[in-house]
Parts: structure tokens; C-alpha cells; sequence
């Protein structure tokens, strides 16, 4: 067979993503900090581009007119939006910049996530409407760079014994704990935002607190150090003395302490090389990262007659303009091809960057709409009255696709009367109902199935997985055994066996 080089054509279909679309993609993933670092760049390679310097409105940072009663709300002008008005066009064709094409709609960026394992909401991934994975960072970077405290905690959080309100009240105890592993939330503002009891707050607290490293979550130094000393059984009279004195022991008085803790020389210096071997910052052994305040990327405020108002947070959009005069002097002065070239690019990429911010803000606003209108029980309620959200549901509302709502709410962040939550946060998982009625969330499905085990009180008495089935879809809540089995590993409860041996045991 002779070997040799030939030219052929050939004739086929295949998916091209321009440099431009590739631009506005990565955009309208990067948080507020990184698109201004990217702005920056831009601003130092195109001539033609300047920054806005007047206080005017910038574009797409209008009121969203997205208006959302707490229950049953009445229309609103986002549910009188149509499908033309969804999505401003960027050229003649009429297209939306982040519309899906053939290609991206047969593939898609957000997979389905399916039925979420652990015992955690996974607030970035949303039933089976999708999820987050493949926006954020690669494998390589996240495998390279060492685990911070906060995803330490979230993995811990994923196994702890926790319903679905207790779990929305552990990301926001957790967002609020610095690099040290001490949690600076003040608890009673953190309640009163979140609508629920104090206790409540306090009964989470204390879970998080048992979670490695031990004392992380506390709230001074004593706190820290009696959450050690109570792990190593160590957590005496004398030595609870010997934390309430810490003054004494700042100013080495070491007669004071003493006579505080009612021991003698040789004990205090026991104690006190005890205190040493402790871990004043338990969060300093994880990688941080350089502490940023978050800004919102858009404003929830209340209306008039409960209904609830979203529009952008003008800090957050950069202003930029194409400096026409600029181009008509370099372009009349332009001499050679190359020159003509140069300057012509730089017209279109300024002119496309532009178009893709002001896409970007409107993109964002609707996202933001929409999770409001969804989300507005919590809004008005409190963290009780989260619904089951997925990126689906929020993608056929406002006429996008999955991928898009996926980078839309990476690492943004929506700021409302309760506090400020990244816009994951209102996404929550969901298990359909058997009778045909509104869907379940999977966090008072694990909530259930945990007050059916806590119930038993004889070994006779012990529900097994199928009996628990059987309860739940009597219930309305259609779920398989598989399920039940992984929410209950997850929640760390012990198979029906263990539990019945344990309570025969007991007595």
C-alpha cells in the first residue's frame, strides 16, 4: 500500500463558539472583583475603551420590576414578560447573547444532579435541574490548592444530623466564621434575619462546635478552649476557674490564680502546660484566602403591599464607553494596512465588551427576579419556608438555558432584608410527590425520616428502611429504598438491625 499526501474537501456540521461569545461567557460567571480586574486589562489593551466617570445609571441597573407577594402572588411585570422581552438583542439577527444554541442545548454545561447525596443542602446543585459543577474552578486548580476552613466545615456539614431549616442556619453560622475558626455573627441579629427562634440558632451552634478541628465556632478564646479541654475530658472545676481568669493570667498573677482555682504551685503549673498544649486559633491550619467584603450584586427591598422590589447594585456594574472621537482622529490618521487593522479591532472589541456588560446586568437582573418571585416565603417568613428550586425551573421562567442560570449564579451574591446570600444558597433539592401535589424538599425528607427513627423506643418497634417507604409514600412523598438508605447513612443513623440490637441492649 503506497503511502502520500492529497488534498481532499469534506463537507460537515460542527459547533463554532466565536472569541467574542467566548468573551461574553466567561464574563458573566466572574464575580464583581474579578470582572473588575478584568476591566482593568481591558482598559490597558483597547485605546478606544474609558470609564464612564458620571453618576448616571448605568445600563441594566433599572429597577427589575420583579414584584413577589410572600404567598399566593398576584402578576407581576416578570410574569408578563415575554419571551422577546426577556433578552435584549445584540445585532440584526435579533439573538440573545446567552440564548443556547443547537450544540449547548443537546449538551449543556449543567448536568443533571439527580437525588444529592449526604445529609447536606447542596445548595449549588438543584434536583434535577441541574448543577453548578464545571463553572467554578478545574479539577487540577482545586486538587493543587489546600482545602480552606469553610469547605472543611461544609464537608462535615454534608454528614450532620440536621433538617433542612437547621442546615440553611449552618451555611450562614459558617459564613460568618473568620480565618482564626472563630465565629464573629452575633447570634440574636443572625436569628432575627433568618426569622426563627434564638434557640434554635443556639441548638445548630452547638452542633457546629463539635466539628473538626475542635473549637472551631466559638466565639472567644474560653469558649475555644473549653471546647478542647471538654473533648480531652479535661474540663474540671479547677480548670473552668483557671479559663474564667484569663486577666489573672495575662498579668501573671499567678497568686491570684491560685487562689482562683483553689490548687497549689505544682497543679497550676500542670494546668497551665495543659493550656499551653491547646490551639488558641484552630482555624490557622487550614489555606486561606485573602478576606474580600462581599458586595451584592443586586438589592431586594420591600414594596408596597408585601411585594418585593429587585434591582441591581449600581457599585457593582463598571460604566464603560467607546470613545468615538478617539477612534475618528487614529482611524483618519491611520496610514497602512496593519494600522487600519489595529484600530478597526479595537472598535469591534470595545463595541462587543460593551454590549456584553450591559447583557451581563440584565442577564443577572432577571436571574435575580426570578429567585425572588421563587424564594419569596423566605423572604417574608423566614428560613422555614425555603421551596425546592432547581436551575431548570428558574432557566424555563425567564427562556434560558440551564448553563447560563448555572454562571449566573456563581459567585454572586443577593442582598435582602435578611442578609446577604449568595444566590445558591436559594436553590434547595427536590423529591416529587406521589399523589400528583407540589414537590417535596429533600431536607424535610431526611427531617422525616429522623423523627421516625427518634420515635422508636422499643427494639420491636424499629422501622426498617422498606417500612419507612411504606410510611413516607402514605405521606405523599414518593421515595425509593435506595434513597432512604443513603439519607439515613448520611445522617449517620444505624441500619434497622443495629438500632433494634442497641434498644434490646438498653434494656
Amino acid at each position: 500500500m503506497a503511502l502520500g499526501a492529497r488534498l481532499e474537501m469534506r463537507q460537515g456540521l460542527g459547533l463554532v463558539i466565536t472569541p467574542q461569545l467566548q468573551q461574553a461567557i466567561k464574563m458573566l460567571q466572574l464575580s464583581s472583583v474579578e470582572l473588575d480586574a478584568y476591566i482593568e486589562g481591558e482598559l490597558e489593551r483597547n485605546p478606544l475603551l474609558q470609564r464612564e466617570e458620571s453618576d448616571g445609571e448605568a445600563p441594566g441597573a433599572e429597577s427589575a420590576g420583579a414584584d413577589a407577594s410572600p404567598t399566593d402572588a398576584p402578576e407581576t411585570p416578570l410574569d408578563r414578560m415575554s419571551d422577546a422581552d426577556a433578552g435584549q438583542s445584540l445585532d440584526a439577527g435579533g439573538d440573545d447573547l446567552y440564548a443556547a444554541s443547537p450544540g449547548e442545548r443537546a449538551t449543556g454545561d449543567a448536568s443533571d444532579a439527580g437525588e444529592q447525596a449526604g445529609g447536606a443542602i447542596d445548595w449549588s446543585r438543584a434536583g434535577t435541574g441541574g448543577t453548578f459543577e464545571g463553572d467554578g474552578e478545574g479539577m487540577e486548580s482545586t486538587a493543587q490548592r489546600p482545602k480552606t476552613l469553610s469547605e472543611h466545615l461544609l464537608d462535615q456539614l454534608a454528614l450532620a444530623p440536621l433538617d433542612g431549616a437547621q442546615r440553611a442556619i449552618a451555611l450562614v453560622l459558617i459564613d460568618g466564621v473568620d480565618d482564626g475558626g472563630y465565629l464573629r455573627a452575633d447570634l440574636v441579629d443572625l436569628a432575627e434575619r433568618l426569622g426563627c427562634d434564638l434557640a434554635a440558632v443556639e441548638t445548630v451552634l452547638a452542633c457546629l462546635q463539635t466539628f473538626e478541628p475542635t473549637g472551631v465556632m466559638a466565639r472567644d478564646v474560653r469558649e475555644c478552649l473549653s471546647l478542647q479541654l471538654a473533648e480531652r475530658d479535661r474540663l474540671d472545676p479547677a480548670m473552668a476557674a483557671l479559663l474564667d481568669n484569663l486577666d489573672l493570667l495575662a498579668r501573671r498573677d499567678m497568686a491570684g490564680l491560685r487562689r482562683a482555682c483553689g490548687v497549689d504551685e505544682d497543679d497550676l503549673k500542670d494546668m497551665l502546660a495543659e493550656l499551653r498544649a491547646l490551639t488558641p486559633r484552630p482555624g490557622a491550619a487550614f489555606g486561606g484566602e485573602p478576606t474580600a467584603a462581599v458586595v451584592p450584586d443586586a438589592v431586594v427591598r420591600e414594596g408596597s403591599g408585601g411585594l418585593w422590589h429587585v434591582e441591581l447594585n449600581s457599585d457593582t456594574l463598571p460604566r464603560l464607553l467607546v470613545d468615538q472621537r478617539y477612534h475618528a482622529r487614529v482611524s483618519g490618521g491611520a496610514r497602512t494596512d496593519a494600522e487600519k487593522t489595529f484600530v478597526a479591532d479595537c472598535l469591534t472589541s470595545a463595541n462587543w465588551l460593551v454590549r456584553s456588560l450591559d447583557q451581563r446586568a440584565k442577564t443577572i437582573l432577571k436571574v435575580a427576579s426570578e429567585i425572588v418571585r421563587q424564594q419569596d416565603g423566605f423572604l417574608a417568613y423566614g428560613v422555614q419556608y425555603l421551596r425546592p428550586l432547581n436551575l431548570k425551573t428558574v432557566a424555563d421562567a425567564i427562556g434560558m438555558h440551564e448553563s447560563t442560570v448555572s454562571r449566573v449564579t456563581s459567585n454572586k451574591y443577593l442582598a435582602t432584608p435578611r442578609g446577604v446570600f449568595e444566590m445558591k444558597f436559594f436553590f434547595t433539592a427536590a423529591i416529587q410527590a406521589s399523589d400528583g401535589g407540589l414537590a417535596h424538599s429533600a431536607e424535610s425528607v431526611r427531617h422525616r425520616i429522623r423523627q421516625l427513627v427518634d420515635a422508636e423506643r422499643e427494639a420491636e418497634a424499629v422501622l426498617s428502611d422498606d417500612r419507612i417507604v411504606e410510611i413516607l409514600n402514605e405521606a405523599g412523598v414518593d421515595v425509593a429504598r435506595r434513597t432512604v438508605a443513603k439519607y439515613r447513612e448520611a445522617m449517620r443513623i444505624p441500619s434497622s438491625v443495629e438500632r433494634r440490637r442497641r434498644l434490646r441492649e438498653a434494656c
